[in-house]
């Protein structure tokens, strides 16, 4: 069961989980625990797994004070040292990739190696019109049904629409009770909009894995690769038939890839 774990100026809500060496995981655009849920249940037997709700969603708070990526990073760094773990694997998708990236940037002492799923090191022009568009459809759509109806058709692959999987995680979001503002939306996406990391990428010292989805029509697959070349020593692996969210979608290859990258990093390798 989760907690609220007071981390700098946040309660932070927690999950930890498991036993093992320590993995940090960090949602992307107002996800929360829940959406790492497959890891929690499917690591946890070699893994000491912490998830956490980012600032302004699910049950951590959203301070007054303006929302960057760097403040989430630090948020991350804050979390870590409070439950006194003195370095991580983190794993992070999406925004939270894009946070990942920011923590080995500015907190590299908690950071024991990164995985980045679906990432970036600067929206292109596509991108930044698809997160725009996201910004517009959370303040018009007519209900919450009908953003994550749009929402999701970017997110995960024809395949998780077509066999109920998409339907079943609407109804999910739907009855979750913690429901972020659809303002606090929009400050995720601002920081992510404006966010970049291109010329430090290089400065990452730790083992890196970088994840694409194949048909992934956001973070498209060069974007990641972009980020794997800046990424000294970086490995990149391309899951052809998988979209923005694999680690939800086919849970355990993820889980398995992932797990094979950390036990090299054990290991030395």
């Amino acid at each position: 069961m989760g907690t609220h774990i007071r981390a700098g100026e946040l309660d932070i809500w927690a999950e930890q989980t498991g036993q093992g060496p320590d993995v940090l995981l960090i949602g992307g655009l107002g996800d929360t625990v829940e959406s790492w849920q497959f890891q929690l249940d499917g690591l946890s037997d070699r893994y000491h797994l912490i998830a956490f709700d980012n600032r302004g969603a699910g049950r951590t708070a959203m301070p007054a004070t303006p929302v960057s990526v760097e403040t989430m990073a630090d948020d991350a760094a804050h979390l870590l040292r409070a439950v006194e773990v003195p370095s991580a694997h983190v794993a992070g998708f999406s925004g939270g990739s894009i946070i990942a990236q920011e923590l080995a940037l500015r907190h590299p002492e908690l950071v024991r190696s990164l995985v980045l799923q679906s990432t970036w090191p600067a929206m292109d022009p596509y991108l930044r019109s698809w997160a725009r568009f996201v910004r517009w459809l959370v303040e018009v759509a007519p209900s919450e049904r009908a953003f994550l109806e749009g929402f999701f058709l970017d997110i995960y692959t024809a395949r998780a629409h077509n066999d109920g999987t998409v339907d079943q995680l609407i109804e999910e979001v739907l009855a979750f009770p913690h429901k972020q503002t659809p303002e606090d939306v929009q400050r995720f996406l601002d920081s992510f909009i404006e966010h970049e990391t291109t010329e430090r990428l290089p400065l990452i010292s730790v083992p890196a894995l970088v994840l694409a989805g194949g048909l992934d029509p956001t973070a498209r697959p060069e974007l990641c690769r972009a980020v794997a070349e800046k990424i000294p020593h970086a490995r990149f692996e391309i899951m052809e038939k998988e979209a923005h969210q694999p680690f939800q979608e086919i849970p355990d290859e993820w889980n398995f890839r992932v797990d094979a990258f950390w036990r090299a990093v054990e290991a030395g390798n």
